[in-house]
């Protein structure tokens, strides 16, 4: 059973940056498919991005891209999402979230459904 673990959320300033990590026990992620996703109060939970084990192609939303980066550290077990330039509006709850059998062709492919989910780190964007 694969376990997924959430860390790095916090506060920073407008246009300031963050890196939030997804770690696993259980399994390991590079035989995984792993999406990213956000969900701020009040608002319907958002994919950020989306990651292939195949061939590790990323599908970004239009809101974070050139500002947010997917990585894998696989000796490590852990994916990464760094957030720069960030803004008040990407302040939610993130959650990463792993499939064996999900294929990503494009963003819309990101909101396929997912075996297992981390519980979320917040991040919060205010001076």
């Amino acid at each position: 059973q694969l376990q997924l673990v959430e860390s790095g959320g916090g506060l920073v300033q407008p246009g300031g940056s963050l890196r939030v990590a997804c770690t696993a026990s259980g399994g390991s992620l590079d035989d995984y498919a792993i999406g990213w996703f956000r969900q701020a109060p009040g608002k319907e939970r958002e994919a950020v991005v989306c990651t292939n084990y195949l061939n590790r192609n990323a599908y970004y939303a239009d809101s974070v891209k050139d500002r947010f980066t997917a990585s894998r550290d696989n000796m490590k077990n852990t994916v990464y999402l760094q957030l720069n330039k960030l803004k008040p509006e990407d302040t939610a709850v993130y959650y990463c979230a792993a499939d064996r059998s999900n294929y990503f062709a494009g963003y819309a492919d990101c909101y396929f459904n997912y075996d297992y989910w981390g519980q979320g780190t917040q991040v919060t964007v205010s001076s």
